[in-house]
């Protein structure tokens, strides 16, 4: 069994309890997360070989993320300690008709400060068949995305599929270059991307489309501008999030190789416990599917939009499932009876 890395920067997350607002919070709820770590741990929860790359500040912050890191069996040997700090997110938990709110403090953590040749992709990578990045890790600083770019091109050298999701932060492209001056470098390597034709085509710098997702004959015409910018894409999927309110979501998903779209059935979830991370779920899936059914392509987005689904269930920035509860929800077993 292969070896899956992802690449990015996990962060202490502070959230207030009860639906509370920051100005009412008098404590914070203290956990982790970030993009490509969250992934990382649905893929150990699925039973495949995780490894997780970032640079942590040497302190016990830094030890205490790394503990994280190994209490969700995802592969650390590859985590480097420097001086600066931990990125840190405050999330302010929406309910009903009051949406959720994030405020990020990670300027000038471990991460935002790497160098380009910090880590050595060659070795890293050798024994690896996946490799994942997110648009997170090149929004955060220049430098970043020029490393994010060295393990891309790496990860291509080497043969291994290469896969992105797109997460676009509008909050965090803050140092004077835009995602369609970064982004279109880093994709051109890119085998399977995640992400929304709007946000592609902006990343991209294409002009903008305003898709409609129902009508599964009008996609093609739209993903196939994105395959044109991509040389290397062969897949691409989209997670369909229709938001009823921040309690109540639907949530469906297609998938397109390039001839023909799968889409899978939307699914209504409602009460959310916590959404974060629930895109990070979605892509999670995905790779599971595609690694172990790879000439299923329905099977591989059900499976993404099954694991989605349930993260909205969980507290926290990880989806833990395993493989035999997604396989229950994709049966229909999901009416929420005590399991005796």
């Amino acid at each position: 069994m292969g070896k899956i890395v992802t690449f990015g920067e996990i962060m202490l997350r502070l959230s207030t309890e009860r639906f509370l607002r920051f100005s009412q919070a008098k404590s914070f709820n203290a956990t982790y997360g970030g993009g490509e770590f969250n992934v990382a741990v649905s893929l150990a929860n699925f039973g495949e070989l995780s490894e997780f790359v970032t640079k942590l500040p040497d302190n016990e912050i830094g030890e205490s993320a790394l503990m994280e890191m190994r209490k969700r069996n995802v592969i650390s040997k590859n985590v480097l300690f420097g001086k600066d700090r931990l990125g840190i997110y405050f999330l302010e938990t929406g309910a009903g008709t009051r949406s959720s709110n994030v405020v990020y403090d990670r300027a000038h953590s471990a991460m935002a400060k790497i160098k380009k040749g910090t880590f050595n992709w060659d070795e890293i990578l050798k024994d690896a068949t996946w490799f994942h990045w997110s648009g997170i890790t090149p929004a955060i600083s220049n430098s970043a995305a020029e490393e994010c770019l060295e393990a891309v091109k790496t990860a291509h050298k080497l043969g291994l599929t290469i896969s992105c999701d797109l997460n676009y932060r509008s909050k965090l492209w803050k140092y004077g270059k835009e995602p369609h001056e970064v982004m279109p470098d880093l994709l051109k390597y890119s085998n399977v991307i995640l992400g929304d034709i709007d946000t592609a085509y902006f990343m991209l710098g294409l002009n903008k489309e305003y898709p409609n997702y129902q009508d599964l004959k009008s996609l093609p015409i739209l993903y196939d501008k994105i395959v044109e910018k991509c040389p290397n894409l062969e897949l691409i999927a989209t997670t369909l999030r229709y938001s009823v309110s921040a309690s109540h979501q639907r949530i469906g998903g297609v998938l397109y190789d390039k001839k023909n779209i799968y889409d899978a059935d939307i699914k209504e979830v409602t009460p959310v416990v916590d959404r974060v991370g629930s895109g990070d779920a979605f892509m999670g899936g995905l790779i599971y599917g595609l690694l172990n059914h790879i000439d299923d392509k329905q099977k591989a987005i059900n499976i993404a939009v099954a694991s989605c689904c349930l993260k909205h269930t969980i507290y926290g920035d990880y989806n833990l499932v395993s493989v035999a509860d997604i396989n229950k929800f994709i049966e229909g077993e999901n009416t929420g009876k005590v399991s005796r």
